[in-house]
């Protein structure tokens, strides 16, 4: 049996099928999503979902979905299934549904009658492609299969309605159909390995639904397109492939295509291999650059996740070369000393008061991994030089250095730290002033440049930065730590301390420099470990608190004002092992390995085989938000790491 299989029992509850989600993608940026039933249930599933460079660059939404009917005796089988109003299933394919195993395609097996059908998915790795792989296991009497393709067109945020505009036509090509429903798509091309009748008969469907876009607030009916049908006899024991694409193949190499693939999958049959596959999904190459998905399915590049995300997702799987490829783009990117934030090009924006610093993180892990420290000075030293003047004397968003040596960040009706979530157009948490971790990451960025320096012998920055660097922890101390409460202020602004309980005081005590000692350290983490530690992560506010919000649920405003306010986010839980074990070395093993393991029932919820983006703050703690987070996966594969170091 596959590690991750669900049965007939569980296929056929659409309370349970429907809220568990399979994701693949390829390293060109397209992906494939939807139900383990294949029931779309947002706007954003869809089974071939590609960058359309000559509209907007974002993913568009071209198969949306893939209806099956099989054929016997004059009779006829869908084994499709779609949402309408009034709690509408039509057809009603999952009920023929006996087995879901994700090793080492996602595999479906459907009955039907004598007749036993499965159905494996592979999603290309270099081109946009999705191909399927249909074998009649067994039959008693002659057998034929319809496809019908339901068709979008349309970005992943938008959705499609009935139009005059939409071209109907079609040219045929070797074994299939090409089409285009609108000018500046790509052409889609849907071919199958066997001879087949395609049937040109254009017609929309109506009012789809998307249950997930309903419980978020969202508009969630679509129409969709059909062009016409695809049909074909299928013995027993006979396999065919259908494949659909952006640009036309030879249907004699589509067998030979789909088995070469195999030989690149990690198998998902273990925890660590699924966040390893998760970890490389997330990694994408347009042209010469390299980026990070900050997470599937709505999100894109992000300047933050990408420096928090970058270590984990390839130095600990020794990728060395594509954590550098990353670093590469984003430098190439840099606006003074600042990285973007969101988009790229003219539509990037650079309103992120921590992504720079978190750059010097990442060359530290980096550094860490490969030894290659001098190197690291002779190629980044100057970018390092520029952040840490651009922040020392000032640059956008009132990012500057105070007389004490700390950062001072932010502006009325912005929010620059990563917790950066806006309810009714104003920020939630704007923190404006002195954040505790930008300063954790600010002194970390000094030292850290010191030392490459002394390596170096750039004599100069040592003479210029070194009375900084000792002034930081003087000023830190002073500005955020309480003997009395036994915790870290969360942000400073003039007379004002916040002493909310947040999870931000964490980073203080996980850097490789730390402007605190070691005591400090301890009451910090003691604190986080009692108010903010889940099984899934650390709260973003203590339940403690009067504004807390334990559930994360209601219109996207609501969900927006509960997101940095008890949501529980993953990827801190990293900075909270590695500050952990710092301390208690192997004595604290035990309660972090039960932490790392206590993930691996994720496996089959929400997103299958990853980390969702975040947790609901109250037990038990249910996952919401976007299925796979690059910075959730990447810290669980680093704390793993990490475990193995103290072993």
């Amino acid at each position: 049996m596959s590690y991750i299989n669900f049965d007939k029992s569980q296929l056929v509850n659409l309370e349970y099928s429907l809220s568990r989600e399979l994701l693949r993608s390829n390293r060109a940026g397209s992906y494939a999503n939807s139900t383990i039933v294949n029931c779309n249930t947002r706007k954003y599933h869809g089974m071939l979902i590609t960058p359309q460079p000559g509209i907007d660059h974002e993913n568009h939404v071209l198969l949306s979905s893939l209806d099956e009917t099989v054929i016997q005796m004059d009779s006829e089988f869908n084994l499709g299934i779609h949402k309408y109003p009034g709690g509408v299933y039509n057809p009603k394919g999952h009920k023929y549904l006996r087995d879901f195993s994700t090793e080492p395609y996602p595999k479906m097996t459907y009955r039907v009658g004598g007749v036993i059908l499965t159905k494996e998915m592979v999603f290309t790795t270099r081109e946009d492609r999705m191909i399927i792989k249909y074998t009649l296991v067994d039959a008693h009497s002659p057998t034929k299969l319809r496809l019908k393709p339901f068709l979008a067109f349309r970005n992943i945020h938008a959705l499609s309605k009935e139009n005059i505009f939409a071209d109907k036509k079609y040219e045929k090509v070797p074994q299939g159909i090409k089409v285009r429903m609108y000018q500046g798509y790509t052409d889609l091309f849907m071919q199958l390995s066997k001879e087949n009748e395609y049937t040109h008969v254009p017609d929309w469907y109506y009012s789809i639904e998307y249950q997930e876009e309903m419980d978020r607030g969202y508009e969630y009916q679509e129409d969709l397109y059909i062009p016409g049908f695809f049909e074909f006899e299928i013995e027993k024991g006979e396999s065919v492939f259908f494949a659909a694409g952006t640009k036309e193949l030879n249907p004699a190499s589509v067998k030979r295509t789909y088995n070469a693939e195999l030989e690149k999958r990690i198998p998902r049959n273990n925890f660590a291999n699924c966040l390893t596959n998760a970890a490389q999904q997330f990694i994408i190459r347009k042209g010469k650059n390299t980026e990070v998905l900050a997470g599937f399915p709505w999100f894109g590049r992000s300047g933050r996740s990408t420096f928090v995300s970058l270590p984990g997702l390839t130095l600990v799987n020794g990728d060395f070369a594509a954590c550098k490829s990353v670093i590469d783009t984003m430098v190439s990117e840099m606006k003074g000393p600042l990285f973007p934030h969101h988009g790229s090009g003219s539509n990037a924006t650079y309103n992120s008061a921590d992504t720079s610093l978190w750059f010097f993180w990442t060359l530290q892990q980096y550094a860490t991994f490969t030894g290659k420290k001098k190197e690291i000075w002779k190629e980044y030293g100057k970018k390092m030089k520029i952040i840490l003047d651009g922040y020392r004397h000032g640059t956008d968003f009132n990012i500057h250095m105070e007389p004490d040596g700390l950062i001072y960040a932010g502006v009325p009706g912005m929010a620059l730290t990563w917790m950066d979530s806006i309810a009714h157009g104003k920020p939630v948490t704007p923190r404006i002033g002195k954040t505790v971790e930008i300063n954790a990451l600010w002194y970390n960025a000094i030292r850290f440049g010191i030392e490459l320096a002394l390596l170096s012998g750039d004599k100069d920055f040592i003479k210029e930065w070194e009375p900084v660097a000792t002034q930081i922890p003087v000023s830190f101390l002073k500005a955020f730590w309480s003997p009395e409460k036994h915790f870290l202020a969360d942000y400073i602004d003039g007379e004002y301390k916040d002493w909310a309980v947040r999870p931000n005081m964490v980073i203080a005590a996980s850097l490789p420099y730390s402007p605190i000692q070691e005591d400090i350290r301890k009451e910090v983490l003691s604190r986080v470990k009692q108010e903010l530690l889940t099984p899934r992560g650390l709260r973003t506010l203590t339940p403690k608190s009067p504004v807390y919000k334990g559930s994360y649920s209601g219109t996207p405003s609501e969900r927006e004002s509960a997101y940095h306010q008890g949501t529980v986010s993953p990827w801190l839980l990293g900075h909270f092992v590695e500050g952990y074990l710092s301390i208690h070395g192997k004595s604290g093993l035990s309660m972090i390995k039960s932490l790392y393991e206590g993930f691996e029932p994720v496996m089959t919820e929400h997103g299958i085989g990853t980390i969702s983006e975040i947790y609901e703050g109250d037990p038990p703690h249910i996952a919401r938000g976007a299925i796979s987070q690059a910075s959730s996966v990447a810290e669980l594969l680093r704390i793993g790491y990490l475990i193995k170091q103290y072993i």
